[in-house]
Parts: structure tokens; sequence; C-alpha cells
């Protein structure tokens, strides 16, 4: 089993996350970086930490190699998109540089393409994994079952204030100008305090500029306020995610930014204040981490794996463990601020329903359409052979039966989303479309610092 869990990757270009994670994948012991395919910056960086993978220039000569077992994409971000599709369509288990792409729209292809080879898929995305983060989403979620059982009106709300500083630029792809930039922190925000039903944000320009300051506001699904502002170019990084509820409130500080020493200073269930502190960590080895627990737990269940069976995993679902669901959601999110900032205006996220009844209608609509011009055909067939069109009316007859089933059907008790739309608020007008499945959402009240609680729509 120890043998079976050693794995071996290929890096495919040399971004830092890309390189950062392919450092601690060789650190754990428990993988090697056999093959690197990108300039030769990249794989100095890797020489210097004692790595030797061996340079092969070719993608597909990479993909073609039978020892590989997994990749890393870390390409520029024009390639990104190519190298992904190629990875998945080898079959190996993927890490991704985030974003991949500017737009969801290949998010929801490599979806599609994992679901169908049933292979590991993650976003290279360390923030939310981090101990303190995870420790004030506990807190979080303690808040508001404390709420819960003293009845407080509205008690479930909370404001979550957020003030992230950079020494360079806080955008991600920043460097490239002729692509759009996306916005760091989804995953952060959504693991607090849940999916995100509205986004405002504001700008001196009219478009995400990496060297002006940004704040993003809005509001969560199930309750609560979050406010994000982002300082690039300043003299050193600081963050500082602070929480004011009803039952209280908490602050995470990391003095010398992320992924630096941390403190968090909250208020306990008895009223004493408490201080809980980290060193600075690695920031991939969490991800390392949930990779291998993600790999074991595909290999449990392989056998018993259906392509195109959807995957639920993300920071928002009762698992609460990252997953490729959580990249498209911050693409989604991403595409909601651009919007905003260009028209000043809020957008609001739809998030559509995907429950049995559904997927039902759904059914019915296809199945009902395919009766229709089944029925065409017919009348057209009747003018040279007059006995067809006899089936015309059984043909509708048999749609007709079948609407019966939909009152046979159950109501779904738990509502899933199967996507998101960024809506313009005020304007009614839907403005991005949304294709990938989710998981239903489930509210659960446990007490702070025993058991954190999900009650959010999973992406």
């Amino acid at each position: 089993q120890a043998a079976e869990s050693n794995m071996r990757f290929a890096l495919l270009g040399d971004h830092p996350d890309g390189l950062g994670a392919a450092r601690a994948l060789a650190a754990s012991g428990r993988h090697a970086v056999a093959t690197y395919s990108g300039p030769a910056a990249g794989l100095s960086v890797l020489e210097r930490d004692g790595l030797q993978p061996e340079r092969v220039g070719d993608l597909e000569e990479v993909l073609a190699d039978p020892l590989i077992e997994a990749v890393i994409v870390a390409g520029g971000a024009a390639q990104r998109p190519g190298q992904l599709q190629r990875a998945l369509q080898s079959e190996r288990h993927v890490l991704c540089v985030h974003p991949v792409d500017p737009s969801a729209d290949i998010a929801y292809e490599a979806d599609l393409l994992r679901n169908d080879c049933q292979r590991v898929l993650l976003p290279l995305v360390p923030e939310a994994l981090h101990p303190g983060v995870q420790r004030l989403a506990d807190i979080r979620h303690g808040l508001r079952g404390l709420a819960a059982e003293l009845s407080m009106p509205r008690g479930h709300s909370c404001l979550l204030e957020w003030q992230r500083w950079s020494s360079a630029e806080c955008l991600l792809d920043a460097e490239q100008p002729e692509l759009q930039p996306g916005v760091p922190g989804w995953d952060v925000l959504r693991l607090i305090g849940g999916e995100i039903a509205e986004v405002f944000a504001l700008a001196d320009a009219d478009y995400l500029d990496p060297d002006e300051p940004l704040i993003l506001s809005g509001r969560f699904v199930h309750g609560g306020l979050w406010k994000t502002t982002l300082l690039p170019h300043q003299c050193q990084p600081y963050w500082r995610l602070s929480l004011v509820g009803a039952g209280g409130g908490a602050e995470l500080v990391f003095p010398q930014g992320f992924p630096g020493p941390a403190r968090l200073t909250y208020v306990d269930e008895t009223g004493q204040e408490r201080t809980e502190e980290w060193p600075a960590l690695h920031p991939w080895a969490a991800v390392v981490d949930v990779f291998d627990a993600a790999v074991d737990d595909w290999r449990g269940r392989r056998r018993l794996l259906v392509p195109g069976a959807t995957g639920t995993a993300c920071l928002t679902s009762q698992s609460s463990r990252l997953g490729w669901l959580d990249a498209i959601r911050a693409l989604e999110l991403d595409d909601a601020a651009r919007r905003s900032v260009e028209r000043r205006r809020a957008y609001n996220l739809d998030f559509q329903e995907a429950t049995e009844e559904a997927s039902f209608k759904g059914t019915m609509t296809l199945v009902g359409c395919g009766l229709l011009w089944l029925s065409l055909l017919l009348l057209i067939l009747s003018m040279w052979i007059s006995w067809l069109g006899w089936f015309i009316l059984p043909a509708f007859g048999v749609f007709l039966v079948l609407q019966v089933f939909r009152w046979v059907v159950p109501k779904d008790g738990g509502q899933e989303s199967s996507g998101g739309r960024s809506q313009e608020s005020g304007g009614g007008s839907q403005e991005a479309g949304v294709a990938s499945p989710q998981s239903a959402a489930k509210d659960q009240i446990t007490e702070v610092g025993i058991q954190k609680l999900d009650d959010s729509p999973d992406s």
C-alpha cells in the first residue's frame, strides 16, 4: 500500500505556484517529479532544491510516458487551457494553477472531462487550507449555531471584513495585461461564510487594474455580509480577517502576509478572550495532503465509479474539501466582479435548481421535443403511407401518460445548485450562464471549535 501511494509527476510550465507544488510533492517523500516541460528558468529552480527531473520539450511526449501518473499544469496563461485539456484526455490526475482561464468555459469543459475519465482534478489554491482560516471558519459556524440556540432575530448574520495588502500586484495573472486578471481569495470567503449570493466591486477604472486598489463587497446566500479590500504595492504584505456577529467576533491577522505567522483572537463561549498562533507554514503542504486524500478516496471507489458521474467535493460542501468546483465558482465570481466594476452595479449569482424533480422536468422536455418531431415525421410520411397517421395521436398520448409520473416523483427536501449565473441587480437581466453540477445545501448547528458547519449550496 505504501508503494502504491508513490506517484510520478510531470510538471508542465514554470508558474511559481506549480513550482511550489512540485517542491512540496517531492518534500513529502510520497511522490517524485519525474519530468519537466517548460523554460530553463523553471528547471533551475527545481535543481536548486535538489530535484533532477528529466526535461522533455514536447507535451505529447510527456503524456505518452506510461509511468507518469499525475500532471501539474503550470504553463503560461495562454498555454494553460490546452495543457489541462490534454492532461485530462490522457487520463491522469491533475493539479492545475488557478485561474486556468479568465473565462469559466474552460473550467466547465475540464469538469466534463474529469467526470468522463474519473480522475482527481484540483486547483492550486492553498489559502483556505491554512489552519488559522479553518479555525476562523469553525468560529463562524459556531456563532451561527449559538445565535440559533438563543433564537436571536437574524442572529445568523455577520460581517466578514478582509484587508489584504501586497508588496506587488494583488490580482492573479496580473503580469500579463492582455489577459483579464482574476480576484484572489474567493475560496477563503466561501469557506468562512458559505456561497456568495451578491458581488459589488468598486475601482477607479471601469476594469480590474492590477496596480490600483480594489474594494469588493456583497452578501452570502445564507445570511451575512462581506467586504474585501485589495491594496497592491504596499511596503510589506499584510492580512487581516475580521469577523463580527451577534454572538461575538474573531480576528485573524497575518502581520507579514500569507503564509507567514498568524494570530487568531476571539472570545469563547465563556466570555474569555482566547489567542491562537501559528508559525509560518509551507503553503503547498496542505494542498499535497488534500491531493493524497482525494487519490486514496478515488482508489477506494474506482471500481464503483461510473463515467459521467459528477463530483461534488468543494469547500462549501458537507465534507468541506477542496475540489474543482471551487475553481469553477471562483471564475464565476471573477466574471461578476468584472461586470460590476465595468457597469458600477451589484450582481447576483442565480443558483439553478438541480433536484430530482427538476431533472425529471428536463427529461420530459427532451422526450416531448422528440415526440413532436416524430409526430411531424409521421404526418409527412402519412401522405404516402396513410396508415402511419394513426400513430400521431398515440404518440401524444404516451407523452401525456409520462406527465403523470411528475406527481409520483417525490420532491427533494434539500435544494441543489447546478450553477450560478451573474444577474444584474435591479435590471433583472441574466448575464452569464453556468452549467456545472452541485450538491445539496444543508444547515446544521454545532458548537464553537467542535465541528464545522457547511450550510451553503455547492458549486
